[in-house]
């Protein structure tokens, strides 16, 4: 039943192929007049090709070789030249699609006719001499007609019923065709054309042109064939790729791709290791024992170049290309190269020091990444050249660190990086020789790492070399004023994750991985040396401690990345790979003085005046290093006569050199925390204000590194965060700050250090807050007179009285409403019911007189004598209690009554900021104390908090305001004459005076009628606002007498003004829904009177300038 499915679906489609094939061969001479014929025929043979593919249908061979006869007879009965670019890209593409199918059993003469039809048209060279120019379009149908019969087929696209081997012997045999003698200068033509033609700008042509050649090359070329047209494909592949050959001067990325691709296979099967071997122009050397025989041998290594400085001519090529995509295709050609391949090369007298030399120069600073085991593997194995090689690596490390300096000061990131990663590779096969699998040791190398950084390596000499070079600074960055680490701490003390050490820069080393590089050697070298490297961070924190240049910076630094390397952690990687490992007590011994010496640094003031730089004259008097100058731009000419050049004078300290002393500092306590870990715990009486110092600095980098140093302490001692730290040696912190304050050593940053101290504790720090606050107050006491010291200890309680605040419950105080409803009347039906019985006759009383006789029966009644016993027994047993007593007050609001009363005296201070400072304390506190507490002090107050309503300062009346507004809120009885009698008056004396100051404001608005400033932070819009607020509360929880309400009613209608700012108007519409709420009627007179609506007696209140008709409609509604 299929089979005659199948015969019937044939049968139709050979009927359609018919209609069209026919007339095409008909018309197969070509002419003026047959070809406007020719190609509507070819154009529905190739839409019903496409038709047929779409169904699913597969050509017969018989049915493909009836279709090809029409176009091969057309091309066989006209010339190449005469046939018309469309009838030529029409034909080649019905070609294209039935070699898709016709591939797997056309014959190899088809197969070859086609190939060299297709490479004609795409070259240009139809027939005898120089052949027609076809156009782009005609190019790009030939070479998909080439690339149908050449490109990678699959199993699963074999016709139905085919032999499985059926795919892998027709490549085969066209492989063996292809490669033959005859066809070669074909297949090389045919090369030569697409290269040509991947250049084009066609882009369509030059994606399959590059698709095309990498199949050439992959299957069909020959490796006898392929070095040939290598240096040609390399060429024009790397012009390509880097778009040399583009007018545009780039390409898109899939060109890119494409030519990479083609790279690859012709590299990798022309130099690759295998067809090297075969042929026997390269030996592989499997040990040691090889590199001895190579000495005798014509083969040396030259995988770039037999000389060294080849070698680094090669790594300079390799890093400049790493810019450009073709860095991939050079990363397969050395994956497709071992390490220690030999080349063959003139027979010239080689040592084993050459050959190491040029093995570690070309593989160790990268092999490790990917090929770690080999090379120690071989340089541990027993052998006879195991000693020399050693001993070369010896001196490679040592001409490395001679010559780094040099690198450094010539800006030359690629070789600093290749120069550390060589000592580094060094380093790590000196670390093997305790985890080698063949239990042979490197321990040669070990102990000349453990010399080099030793009392006689000679560190006096190159390290003061290195250092000379090494100058660093900050990133450049802008941060905002405050401390970085405060705003981190910003209502997220509790949530932060791990902080990691910010950044520093290196001048003269400006590519990342270079600075990476010089870092992982310094940390290498101490972890190969471990416990003998430790004269080295002496001699380094030495030179460091006591001078602030860019040498002794440099120092530290470099101190700090050895002590890591001996401590086997990493503070970039956040440090939480910290090693738990047993340490030696000479380490810890080491780390504990070490924390210790640096902290003490914080407490000493550095003679700047006399800062040099003591290695600059030994460089001036030592002639065995080399004077390296790199210098930029011109020199001035001096129009003098002297004829001496003046002398140079000492450099000066920039601004970051102290910051990045201290940041380094902060890195090596970090460090010594790390070793330490729990038993750090004994010098954090002195390590801990230096940390909290650093988090307070305004400087971003430094603020930002002290943090991260508290988090890491708090990681590794171990506590859950820094706040349990800080919490447990609370007492130190605080002995240390109170150290700080004392009249013989006064430190003006230490209240900052107390109020970040707090923030961090948070709300555990009540249980330590009344030693705080005791030693504010006695610090206040001692230094009244100095304003940064008062300003600083006052911030102090404002922050305790914040975490206080957010840590007690809020106090019972009296309700509004009902402190409210004795006072206003909200309904007059009492009143009516009244005027209406007033006349009513008394009720009916018994007139009759009966003497003096008892109105009720003489003594006690059974129910009362019981009620008396029982009062009497629970009087014995339980004491009543008053029901209204108040419960004690909380060790919080103990402590906010203390600070109240002993802070309500710097009301009057001369500092317009303490003052302001006290009366915020003030408000802060009145939600958090009961009313028998609060309300003495702020009695005792009143007359001073009066006065800062007059205050000169806007920003101290803002304040005062806002202590009024907070007493309004939450002791509205004892404000209710207080405000009208004492508030009231001053707040309409300060509204006159701010209508007058806006009128020569800059700010203020401009315009008919307008109120207010443009901005809101100005420190006229701050107080407009607190006497809204205020009032709002006043007229809210006090109740309102009529002659002053009618004056705030009044008063406020200019900020319902739609030309006033958007929160003035908020504010004042709160305002007025408040008075409603009091008095309704005297609200509607007063807005629908301004508004215009009213008449009579009270059409004064009209003002025209004001447009409040929006509010006024939102105010009534509610």
């Amino acid at each position: 039943m299929n089979t005659q499915l199948n015969d019937s679906l044939s049968q139709q489609w050979f009927t359609k192929f018919k209609y069209i094939c026919v007339p095409l061969l008909e018309k197969s001479q070509l002419s003026a007049g047959t070809v406007a014929s020719v190609l509507p025929l070819l154009s529905n043979l190739e839409s019903a090709l496409l038709d047929a593919g779409g169904t699913g249908f597969a050509l017969s061979q018989s049915l493909v070789s009836y279709i090809f006869f029409p176009l091969s007879t057309i091309l066989r009965r006209n010339e190449s030249s005469a046939i018309p670019n469309q009838i030529l890209e029409k034909i080649f593409s019905v070609l294209a699609i039935l070699c898709e199918t016709w591939w797997w059993y056309c014959d190899i003469q088809i197969w070859d006719q086609i190939f060299k039809l297709s490479s004609s048209i795409i070259g240009g060279i139809e027939g005898k001499g120089k052949g027609k120019v076809r156009d782009d379009e005609t190019k790009e149908a030939a070479a998909r007609c080439l690339w149908a019969i050449l490109r990678e087929r699959r199993a699963e696209e074999a016709p139905q019923n085919s032999p499985e081997e059926l795919l892998h012997a027709r490549v085969s045999q066209l492989q063996a065709h292809s490669q033959s003698l005859q066809f070669m200068p074909i297949l090389g033509q045919t090369v030569n054309t697409l290269l040509l033609t991947a250049k084009s700008p066609h882009l369509p042509l030059q994606r399959i042109s590059l698709k095309i050649l990498r199949e050439l090359i992959s299957v069909y070329a020959s490796e006898q064939f392929l070095p040939s047209i290598l240096p040609g494909v390399v060429s024009s592949m790397t012009r390509i790729a880097l778009g040399m050959s583009s007018k545009k001067g780039w390409v898109n990325g899939d060109i890119v791709a494409l030519s990479l691709g083609t790279l690859e296979p012709v590299i990798v099967k022309s130099l690759g290791d295998d067809i090297c071997i075969r042929e026997g122009v390269v030996r592989s050397v499997v040990d040691l024992e090889d590199f001895i025989n190579l000495t005798d041998a014509p083969a040396l290594v030259a995988c770039v170049g037999i000389s060294t400085t080849h070698c680094d001519k090669f790594f300079d090529t390799s890093r400049e290309s790493s810019n450009y995509p073709c860095f991939g295709c050079i990363v397969i050609f050395l994956e497709d190269h071992p390490c220690l391949h030999i080349f063959n090369s003139p027979p010239i007298s080689a040592s084993p020091i050459v050959l190491v030399v040029v093995t570690i120069k070309l593989f160790f600073p990268g092999c490790f990444a990917s090929r770690s085991s080999r090379p120690i593997e071989l340089l541990a194995a027993a052998s006879h050249a195991r000693l020399p090689l050693l001993q070369a690596l010896l001196e490679i490390s040592k001409e490395n660190l001679s010559s780094l300096p040099r690198s450094i000061v010539s800006q030359d990131d690629t070789k600093v990086e290749h120069i550390a990663g060589q000592i580094e590779a060094i380093c790590q096969l000196a670390m093997s020789s305790s985890t080698s699998s063949t239990g042979l040791g490197l321990t040669s190398i070990s102990l000349g790492i453990d010399t080099l950084l030793g009392p006689t390596g000679g560190i006096e000499k190159w390290g003061f070399t290195l250092l000379s070079v090494l100058e660093f600074t900050s990133p450049q960055m802008s941060v905002s004023q405050g401390s970085v680490a405060q705003l981190f701490l910003e209502d997220n003390a509790d949530n932060l994750d791990t902080v990691n050490f910010p950044e520093v820069m290196l001048k003269n080393v400006l590519a990342r991985s270079a600075r990476d590089a010089l870092a992982r050697m310094l940390r290498a070298l101490g972890r190969s040396s471990g416990e003998n490297s430790i004269y080295a961070v002496e001699w380094f924190v030495s030179t460091g401690r006591y001078s602030r240049t860019n040498n002794a910076i440099a120092a530290l630094w470099c101190a700090a990345r050895l002590l890591e390397g001996i401590s086997g952690f990493s503070l970039d990687e956040g440090g939480m790979a910290t090693s738990n490992g047993p340490r030696s007590r000479k380490l810890e011994r080491f780390a504990r003085g070490l924390a210790r010496d640096l902290a003490e640094l914080w407490d000493e003031e550095p003679d700047f005046d006399t800062q040099t730089d003591t290695a600059r004259t030994d460089r001036q008097t030592d002639d065995s290093l080399l004077k390296t100058e790199f210098t930029k731009g011109f020199k001035t000419i001096r129009a003098t006569l002297q004829i001496a050049e003046p002398r140079a004078t000492l450099p000066t300290l920039s601004e970051d050199q102290p910051m990045l002393h201290k940041i380094f500092r902060l890195q090596l306590l970090s460090i010594s925390a790390g070793i330490l870990q729990a038993r750090y715990a004994s010098v954090l009486i002195q390590v801990l204000y230096p940390v909290l110092h650093s988090i307070v600095s305004p400087i971003p980098h430094l603020s930002l590194t002290g943090l991260a140093t508290l988090h890491f302490m708090s990681a590794v001692m171990p506590y859950a965060s820094p706040a349990n730290l800080l919490l447990s040696n609370f007492d130190y912190a605080l002995d240390s700050v109170s150290r700080r304050l004392s009249r013989r050593w006064l430190d003006v940053d230490a209240t900052k250090v107390m109020v970040v101290l707090v923030r961090l504790v948070g709300a555990d720090v009540v249980q330590k807050a009344g030693d705080v606050v005791e030693e504010c107050f006695d610090r206040l006491d001692e230094y009244h007179g100095y304003e940064v010291i008062v300003q600083g200890l006052v911030e102090v309680l404002g922050e305790v009285i914040k975490v206080i605040e957010a840590d007690e419950p809020p106090t019972q105080k009296e309700c509004q409403d009902e402190m409210q409803s004795p006072m206003i009347t909200s309904s007059l039906e009492p009143l009516f019911e009244w005027l209406s019985h007033r006349k009513d006759p008394p009720p009916h009383e018994d007139a009759t007189d009966y003497g003096p006789a008892p109105h009720k029966a003489w003594g006690a009644t059974k129910t009362e004598e019981e009620s008396v016993e029982n009062q009497s027994d629970g009087l014995t047993t339980h004491p009543k209690v008053a029901e209204d007593a108040e419960p004690p007050p909380t060790p919080g609001q103990a402590l906010t009554k203390q600070m109240v009363s002993r802070s309500i005296y710097f009301l009057t201070h001369a500092s317009p900021v303490i003052r302001a400072r006290i009366l915020t304390l003030l408000s802060s506190a009145t939600p958090v104390l009961p009313e028998s507490a609060l309300l003495p002090s702020i009695h005792l107050a009143w007359p001073f908090i009066l006065n800062r309503l007059n205050d000169p300062e806007p920003f101290v009346v803002s304040a005062a305001a806002g202590l009024v507004e907070s007493l309004v809120t939450h002791v509205g009885s004892f404000m209710g004459r207080r405000v009208w009698d004492d508030i009231w008056p001053r707040f309409s004396n300060i509204l006159k005076k701010l209508d007058a100051s806006d009128n020569q404001n800059a700010l203020a608005r401009r315009g008919y009628g307008a109120v207010g400033t443009e901005s809101a932070y100005t420190h006229s819009h701050r107080l407009y606002r607190s006497i809204l607020r205020t009032m709002t509360a006043a007229v809210a929880g006090v109740h309102m007498q009529d002659a002053s309400g009618w004056q705030v009613i009044l008063a406020f209608r200019r900020f319902l003004h739609k030309q006033a700012h958007e929160e003035l108007q908020a504010c004042a519409r709160e305002l007025y829904i408040a008075l409603g709420k009091g008095n309704k009627d005297a609200v509607w007179l007063a807005l629908w009177a301004t508004c215009g609506h009213l008449t009579g007696e009270v059409a004064h209140l009209r003002e025209y300038r004001w447009d409040i008709q929006d509010n006024v409609r939102v105010i009534l509604d509610k």
